[in-house]
């Protein structure tokens, strides 16, 4: 077989993603799971404590022991990502950023919801190099230094909360008009209110941001080491619009067994129209979008289907 062909392609990887690439390698398909990265949304969980059978676990343990339980029954894994998907010699065609081609007979869209942007100069240049949306993943990295969290709420205060351990100096950049003074009692925060980043500045590394004051329309430059965006999540679903059919809200419409409007193309997890964003709601789909799949390819080769994957597989 063709390195780059394979019996199903599972785009995403967080719960959904990683059970869908399990249970497809279970059931002896060629899986191929191409990911960002590792967890999702679940990584951003410190201690996750209604996963069954797995109380008080962090979400990046639950993600890792689940990617390496997929990688046990034969599952690869490609780190990049996805950015065009189309109909080819009776199955599909998957570009990815990197510029690898693959091909499969089945594809799972699994790519749950992805940070929300602030969507200004340097941002997405220096991602990954000082621009940062998982706080929890990346705070070790900044001990000690100048950050400044783009967000306001729960989410933004968990991040300030988290970075202040780290004996950092933390500004908070929002644009409403509240303070964080329950914050400000046990870490060094500076919240600047009524204001945006306008421009993310750095040659290899952020150095610092320009800040626009909302109410005079001032501009200053203020020294950081790191950008954190928590600004929510969105589904990104924008370059599968015309290949399969969207909500209103842009999420994916499946029916109950993770069925696309496209025949042998699945989707599962937070990208879908199921209403529940949970990590074992998530693991649920993955786990019958996979399943469903290994039926369409056997239903196409004129063999029985299956409705459980109870049995012992070996490998």
């Amino acid at each position: 077989m063709s390195d780059n062909i394979f019996d199903t392609i599972v785009v995403g990887g967080g719960p959904a993603g990683l059970s869908a690439a399990l249970y497809a390698a279970r059931q002896r398909l060629r899986t191929l799971l191409i990911t960002k990265d590792v967890g999702g949304q679940m990584t951003l969980a410190q201690k996750i404590e209604n996963y069954p059978g797995a109380p008080f676990i962090s979400g990046i343990e639950l993600a890792q022991t689940m990617l390496e339980q997929a990688q046990e029954f034969g599952a690869e894994v490609l780190y990049d990502e996805v950015t065009r998907v189309e109909e080819a010699d009776g199955g599909f065609q998957v570009h990815t950023r990197g510029g690898g081609t693959y091909r499969s007979q089945t594809l799972i869209l699994a790519f749950g919801k992805t940070p929300r942007e602030i969507g200004v100069p340097g941002e997405q240049r220096l991602t990954g190099r000082g621009v940062s949306y998982c706080a929890i993943c990346d705070a070790p990295l900044y001990r000690g230094k100048r950050v400044l969290i783009v967000g306001w709420g729960e989410p933004a205060f968990e991040a300030a909360d988290l970075l202040c351990r780290y004996q950092n100096k933390v500004y908070i950049v929002h644009r409403g008009r509240g303070q964080a003074e329950e914050l400000r009692e046990r870490c060094d925060v500076e919240v600047i209110p009524q204001s945006e980043v306008a421009e993310i500045k750095g040659g290899i590394k952020v150095e610092s941001v320009v800040l626009k004051n909302l109410a005079t329309g001032e501009t200053r430059e203020l020294e950081v080491d790191a950008v954190f965006v928590e600004l929510g999540y969105v589904a990104k679903t924008e370059w599968v619009k015309d290949f399969v059919k969207l909500n209103e809200q842009g999420e994916i419409i499946v029916d109950n067994l993770c069925r696309t409007s496209r025949p042998g193309v699945y989707a599962a997890g937070d990208v879908t129209n199921i209403p529940y964003k949970q990590a074992v709601i998530a693991a649920a789909q993955g786990t019958i979008a996979a399943l469903e799949a290994y039926n369409y390819i056997q239903q196409k080769k004129g063999k029985p289907t299956i409705k459980s994957d109870w049995r012992e597989l070996q490998k």
